[in-house]
Order: C-alpha cells, then structure tokens, then sequence
C-alpha cells in the first residue's frame, strides 16, 4: 500500500502509485494471514512488519463485523451461485472482517478484485483504504494459495481514477486535439488527425511534424515546443499556420497549448500538446478587422485619389494578392456618372495595389456596360445581385462557364478574382477588383461577401469625396478669380506671388495677397489669411480684398486701413450671429459662423525708398537686402481682425533699391516641421538659395515653393516677392510755395520750364492748368505754406500739399457762378486724380498718361 501523503514542498507523491518502488503492498496467504509487507506498506499503517507478519488481516480492520458482508458481496460477483471457490479471498472460511468490497472493473486483470476497507491505523485512527487483490498462484484448498494487496489512501485513489479517467476521455474525443511527443519531439500519441484533409498518414507513431508538414510550419512549431521542454514554461495560445506537403494551398489555423511531462526522476519526459483549429475563427476575425481597416482608409480623407489607393493598400494583400479601383472619368472632376443605366462606362484605373510586372497599371480605361442594374457581369459562375466571382482561372484549369470577364485576364497567374460595383444612390461610381495568385487558396462567396460590404461603404466615401471634390474645385476657382495677377511691373517694384492650395483633406483656404497702384508712384502690398477653410472662408477672403482695394484708394495710413478692416470683420460677425440658426426663413444654417483673419499692409514709396507697414496678428515680412544679407522687419503686431478695441502700431524701414520684400503667410513657416523660428529660418534659406536678388522674381519664386507639394499641404500657402525700385531724384521737382495768390503765376511758370526740361512740351498746357486749379485752391481753402511736386514715372503726376484737413469736394457749378469748376476741370484733364491725408494735412494729387513714344509705345 502506498502513502500519497504531500512532502515537505506541499507536493503529491501520486507519481508513484502503483510503482515498483514505494509501493504499499502485502503478502497473504489462503487463510488471510500477513506473509509479508512493504516499507511503504509500514509507513502507510504506522506499523512496523514484524507486529504485522504472521497476524490475520482482519485484525487491522477499524470494525471486523463487516468481514461476512464483505465476503458475500465477492462471492455475488466471482460466483453467482454462492458455492466457494479456489479464488475466494483470503480468510474465507475464518471470522469475517469488516469492510466493503467493489466489484472489478471491465478491464482489471482477471483474478483481480478491488474494495474500500477502513484500517486502524498504528497511532488509534481510521484510515480509510482503497486495496486491489490479485492471485499469485492457482492452488486449491483453504490457505493453499497467496494473494498480492496493493493500497493506497481512499483519497489518493480517487484522484488516480479521476486522472485516468480524464486522459481516456481526452483520447476519445475528436473535438479538442491531443498530441503527445517525446523528447526527441516525435509523435508518441494522438487522439485524431492533426490536420482534416490529404496529407496527414494514418499512422502518425514515430513520426516527426517535418515528416509531412511544410519546413516553415514544422519548425514553427518545433521551435516553441523545445521551449517547452528546456524551460518548462507552458506554451498557451499559440496560433500558426499548418500546411501538409501533399497539399499545401489549403491550410489551417491551429492554436497550440503546450506543458512538458517529467518522468518520476525529474528528467523531461516529453511534451503534451492540445491544440484547436481557428481557421474559421481566424477568418471571421481576420474579415473584421480588413473590414475595420477599409472603413478607416475610407475615413482618413476627403481625396478621391487618396482614398482609393489608401483602399486599394488595405486589400492587396489582406484580400487578395493583387486589387485594383476603377473610376468613372467624371468623379476626377466632381461630376456624377449617368444613372439611367443605358450607357457604357468608361472607367479609368486609378488605384492598384499588390501588382507585378505585367500585372494591372493605373491609367488605363475600360468601356463598361452598366445596362444591369443589378450590376451582376456576365461570365460569373458564382456571386450574388451585387458582386461577381470568378473561379478556376488559369490554362490548366477549365473555363467557368459562359467565358470570364475581360477584367480577370489582366493579372497573370490569378486563378481566382472577384469584382464589386460601387453603387450609392443608385448610380454606379466605379468597381472594387481582387485577383488571387499563386499557391493562396481559392476566392469564394465569403470573401465576395466582405468585398460587397467594403464596396458598399467605399461608394458612400466616393460620392462624399466626389462632391467636396466639386465644391473645391469651385472654391479653388473662385479664390484664383479673385487673386490678382501672378506678376506685376510697377515703376516702385517688381512683384510676383504664388499661391499653393491646401489639400484636399484641410479644404482651401481664404489666403490671399494684393499689389494695390497707389498715387505719387508708390504702391501697396497685401497679404492676409482668412481663419478656416472652405467656400466660406474663400467668400470671407473676397470681401476683406474688396474692402482692402476699396479703403487703399482713400490713401488711408497702414494703421488707419487696418482698424476700417477690424470694424468690416466685426461687422460681419454681427451679421452671421443675427442670422443664426437659419438662413432668412428657410431655416437652413449657415455654413459656418464668422471667421476672424491676419492681414498685412504695407506701403512702398519709391521717391522716398521708405516702406511703411501694419500687421493685424500677421507674421513680419523678410527683407533680403543688396548684400545677400536677409533679416526680419521689426513689426510689433496687433491683434487678429475681428477682435476689435486695439490699435495698430506702424512700423517704418528705409530700402535701398533692389531689395527684396518677402510677404507671406503661416503655412509657409508653420507646416508641421517644427516651430515657428525654425519654419523662419527655412524660410531665410530658400530665399537665399533662391537667388532672388539676381533672377526674376517670377522664376525665384517657384523655387523657394518647389518642395512643397500641392495636395499635401495642411494649410494654404501664399507668398508675395518685391524688387524695390526708386525714381531717380532726377525725376521729381518740389517747390514750396507762400499762401499768396500771385505764386499762382509762378507755380505755372515753373511747371512749363520743368516739363521743357523733361522734353514734356506736350503735356505743358494740361500740367499747367492743374497746377494752377490745384494751388489756387490751396491758397484759398488751406493757407499756406503749399508744396508744388511733379512727379514723372511711367506717368505725370501733379501733387500738392497744404496743412489743411478739408477733404476736396467736386460740385458741379451753375452757369451763373464764376468759380466752382476747378476740380471738375482737374478731372476731365487728368487719367485719374484724388486726395490723401498725411501727417501734416492733405495731398491733392492728378496723373496723366505720358505722350506714347516716351512710354515706348507707337500711336
């Protein structure tokens, strides 16, 4: 009989049950007398052998009046008819004991004979026994033969039941799979096929997963099962690939579990191995999450471009070895394909993903019929109302019936693809295309379902990026319309700007710049960023040029122009905000509420070489001087327009002829690069880089831009160059003159004898008459001193200046009055005239076109 007690690490000793060695077992013979015992025997009945040996075994019982009890219920199953026999139990014929016998089991030995007794145990306690007997020898007669008792503790035995049982039931089912492999991981035993289909032998003893598994699959596997056995670490969960060589397209998805099994000594005895197949599992999981993925591609833009080669990426190779997008031509450009379903299609290849050579290019049209409106092709052997599947693809392989599809010729080596229209609203935008090559296994209808479900959703992304494809190109063409021209040549400076749209995904923004001809030669640049993006940010930006061009022509000072811009914004915003939450009585909101802006103005006089500018929350412009050197212009910038009740500060700086100006907004310095002063920093590099002080500004300007690409920009990008030039002091004559009326006569004598010296003989009788006009008027109206200026660029301009605010006012006079026709006269002789407030009062000013040969021009 054997002791199962735990040892000192808390460990059951069952892994001795029934052994040769610690073994509880004993000897009687025929008369139920103890022959001999076992040292495991003694420890489990706290008795030494020799008090035991020679003593009848019923006197070990805790209650011997069960021994008759005990003897019937063996004589019931040995020998139905009650007659004793040679294999009665030891001590047949003698005072029965107490105890309880159990018949043997269907596969016990025969002669064996199992039971339960409860033993007095040498310290005075019960200790109840589970025993088994067997005969060791066929003697006949009452004490002649002697039987072998083998015990353990009731508990013990129960567990080792327990444990055989559950390894029997584990070998006879088929649902879960069990292996086990010896050190040498061989297969030592297995309750069914590791694999359901060719390829697996029947007889799998012996043999090694290399054996008939593919290399890469059975060293996967062997690789984490020699794990197991060095470390002793449980293996659990792990899923792998498992492909027969006979047959290795079609695989399966096994999720193995693994622990290691030690021999008695500690030595590793080998390894047991469950595993359960997933592959549905896996494919169900796998169809999610390319499901889920497609849906975030879909998501991840407003590009048509970008959205379908995103998709077309999400399933090749997930899906298929190779997928492919058509488009309808007229998606590109935001229209909506023909939905009545009786015309072709031509779709154009836009997206394809997973291709080699040979295989499907982007670009390349297709004339498709769309007279099903089902959408189901001809040539399917497989596929529902939506989709088309199309199997057994290949020269060996038979043609589905009815032919296939053109579109599933264009991968070689596919041997299987599928097709998905995509269709929302009824009209068909295009079609999703799979093709599997190689030794993958075969498209089917499961597949074809998901690409259906994709396509389905992919129409919906179509239609919605179609659409803000249309209102972008709308507001890509209403912001063009309202920007000036790209270059401009003004006697001041030389201008060229450039404008890079935002991408699709940010909309486009209301960035904007301006070269706005002021009076005297001097001319006024403008660059401003409207907040957000979208057809309303690019209305928002037309108003704000309109009112920037509007207020400019008022010669306004910088400052004074941007505080006028701050009350428009303001403005605006009451407006949008009374309107709300409806427009008008439709009850349709606005799109979008009012959006705040940056602005800069800056005013560029080439008599002076001075450049005065304003900045409403706008970045200061870079000035790369005659040496090469570039720097910032000291600009304290006020807040954004729209905030309201702040000033603005002007700033002043002196340029030399020939520099350069560089106006721009943020998201030439703000691209996600970096900060601020690094994107500034950049930026003084392209310039330099650039050579804008020795090429032409309208070629300089590309390469300071080149490396930013259009469609990938997360903001507008705007930039505005500036040559500065001067009119030579050769060029202007200034007189000042005393508030008497007699100067007028020498105002008009000193203007012919400038006009002879200019060779302007012609234009002496019109300068003459507005000089005059226009000093009389200063003399009477504003006092005096007055200061007289001729200017001559590619126009004449008369200018002069009187400390008076009083604004001239053009009134048409009755034929009665003498006077009153001053300035009406000043307007019919000159291309264009008007006044201006200074610091020192106003500016009445007229210009007149030059003679045609002096401007190089022919009549």
């Amino acid at each position: 009989m054997d002791d199962t007690r735990a040892d000192a690490t808390g460990t059951d000793r069952d892994d001795h049950l029934f052994a040769a060695a610690g073994t509880a077992a004993a000897v009687l013979d025929g008369a139920g007398t103890v022959v001999a015992l076992t040292p495991a025997a003694e420890e489990l009945l706290g008795r030494r052998s020799a008090d035991v040996c020679g003593r009848p075994v019923r006197e070990l019982l805790a209650d011997a009046a069960g021994w008759d009890a005990l003897l019937a219920q063996w004589r019931g199953v040995r020998a139905p008819d009650g007659a004793p026999d040679a294999s009665d139990p030891p001590g047949a014929g003698g005072a029965p004991p107490t105890g309880r016998g159990e018949p043997s089991a269907p596969d016990d030995p025969p002669g064996g004979w199992e039971g339960r007794v409860t033993l007095r145990h040498g310290s005075g306690h019960d200790l109840d026994v589970g025993f088994g007997v067997l005969p060791l020898d066929e003697g006949r007669g009452e004490g002649a033969g002697r039987f072998l008792v083998v015990g353990a503790p009731a508990d013990a035995l129960v567990r080792w039941r327990q444990d055989r049982a559950l390894t029997r039931e584990l070998f006879l089912q088929g649902r879960v799979g069990l292996a086990l492999f010896d050190a040498g991981l061989r297969l030592l035993r297995t309750n069914s096929h590791l694999l359901p289909y060719t390829g697996v032998p029947v007889d799998m003893g012996g043999r090694r997963l290399g054996d008939f598994l593919r290399a890469e699959d059975a060293d996967a596997i062997d690789a984490q099962l020699r794990d197991v056995l060095r470390t002793g670490n449980p293996l659990i969960g792990f899923s792998t690939a498992v492909r027969t060589l006979a047959d290795p397209r079609a695989g399966r998805e096994l999720s193995f579990s693994a622990f290691r099994l030690l021999e008695s000594d500690g030595r590793a005895m080998g390894v047991a191995t469950v595993f359960t197949d997933v592959t549905d599992h896996q494919r169900a999981r796998g169809r999610l999450e390319l499901l889920y993925r497609a849906t975030e591609a879909l998501s991840g833009s407003l590009s048509v471009m970008r959205t379908v080669e995103d998709l077309a990426g999400v399933l090749a190779p997930t899906l298929g070895d190779c997928a492919a997008v058509d488009l309808a031509e007229t998606v590109l450009t935001g229209g909506e394909p023909p939905a009545d379903g009786r015309h072709a299609l031509v779709l154009l290849r836009m997206a394809v993903a997973g291709a080699e050579a040979g295989a499907p290019r982007t670009g390349t049209a297709h004339a498709e019929p769309i007279d099903d409106p089902e959408g189901r092709g001809p040539g399917a052997p497989a596929g529902n109302s939506h989709g088309v599947l199309v199997t057994g693809l290949g020269r060996e392989a038979p043609a589905p019936p009815g032919g296939a599809p053109e579109w599933t010729s264009a991968v070689p080596g596919a041997h299987s693809a599928m097709a998905a229209p995509l269709r929302a609203r009824g009209i068909m935008f295009g079609r999703l295309l799979v093709w599997r090559t190689g030794h993958g296994p075969t498209l089917d209808l499961d597949d074809l379902a998901l690409l259906e479900e994709i396509a389905s959703r992919a129409a919906l992304a179509v239609d919605n990026a179609r659409r803000y494809t249309k209102e972008r190109r709308t507001a890509v063409g209403l912001q063009r319309s309202l920007l000036p021209p790209a270059t401009c040549e003004r006697p001041a400076l030389e201008a060229a700007g450039a404008y890079l749209p935002a991408d699709a995904d940010s909309g486009v923004g209301g960035d904007w710049f301006d070269v706005i001809p002021l009076s005297s030669a001097r001319v006024a640049l403008v660059v401003g960023d409207v907040a957000g993006h979208g057809l309303h940010a690019t209305a928002m930006m037309g108003r704000l040029r309109s009112a920037v061009r509007a207020l400019a022509d008022l010669d306004l000072e910088p400052e004074e122009l941007l505080a006028h811009l701050d009350d428009l914004v303001l403005q605006v915003a009451a407006e949008a905000e009374s309107e709300e939450p409806g427009n008008g009585d439709t009850g349709i909101p606005l799109p979008g509420g009012p959006a705040g802006a940056t602005c800069l103005y800056a005013v560029y006089d080439p008599v002076a070489r001075q450049c005065v500018m304003a900045s409403a929350g706008h970045p200061p412009p870079a000035v790369v001087a005659p040496d090469g050197t570039v720097d910032w212009i000291d600009l304290s910038p006020g807040p954004p327009l729209g905030v309201g009740g702040w000033p603005f500060e002007a700033a002043e700086r002196d340029l030399a002829p020939g520099s350069v100006l560089a106006l721009y907004t943020d998201g030439l310095i703000e691209r996600g690069e970096g900060d601020i002063d690094e994107g500034m920093r950049d930026l003084a590099d392209r310039l330099t880089r650039a050579e804008v002080l020795e090429r032409p500004l309208r070629h300089a300007r590309h390469d300071i831009v080149a490396d930013l690409p259009p469609g990938r920009l997360k903001d507008d990008v705007t930039l505005l160059l500036a040559r500065t030039r001067e009119v030579p002091a050769g060029s202007t004559a200034t007189w000042m003159l005393d508030a008497d009326p007699a100067v007028v006569a020498d105002a008009r004598h000193l203007v012919l004898e400038q006009l002879t010296r200019w060779d302007l003989d012609e234009l002496g009788f019109t300068t003459e008459l507005i000089a005059s006009e226009l000093v009389t008027n200063a003399i009477r109206y504003a006092g005096g001193p007055v200061r007289l200026r001729l200017i001559r660029t590619d126009a004449l301009t008369c200018e002069v200046s009187d400390p008076s605010n009083t604004q001239p006012r053009m009134r048409r006079a009755r034929t009665s009055e003498e006077g009153g026709r001053g300035l009406y006269l000043v307007a019919q002789l000159s291309r264009r005239w008007g006044s201006r407030y200074t610091r020192e009062g106003k500016t009445v000013w007229s210009e007149q076109s030059l003679p045609l040969v002096l401007t190089g021009h022919t009549p």
